[in-house]
């Protein structure tokens, strides 16, 4: 079942993202900095650990939550798009003047 997906607009920000940092992770935050925002931070300088669960890949970027958060999640699916802006986190899309964000629905019976 795919929990996680993500627009054009936001895959064409991860491509220049990957072109210049090389591999990358996605992370949803907790709620610090941006409030509870997907971040996207360069693979060997995030942190997982067994309290963090992989919910998809995009664009060849595996995107992780921790399991706490997940259990307010679990019934939703998430699509992640860009919006003009900057955030106030360590994301790497920052300085290019957008940032990430997450559009959730609930998951359809079909879909659990």
């Amino acid at each position: 079942m795919e929990r996680v997906a993500i627009t054009d607009a936001a895959k064409a920000i991860v491509e220049k993202l990957k072109k210049e940092h090389g591999d990358l992770i996605f992370h949803q935050s907790g709620g610090c900095c941006d409030g509870s925002s997907p971040m996207i931070f360069p693979k060997d300088e995030m942190y997982l650990d067994d309290s963090d669960v992989l919910l998809g890949v995009l664009e060849e970027v595996p995107f992780y939550m921790n399991k706490d958060q997940y259990e307010y999640w679990k019934h939703t699916h998430l699509t992640i798009d860009i919006t003009e802006g900057r955030g106030s986190s360590f994301s790497l899309e920052i300085p290019l003047g957008v940032r990430f964000i997450v559009h959730s629905r609930l998951l359809q019976n079909d879909e659990d």
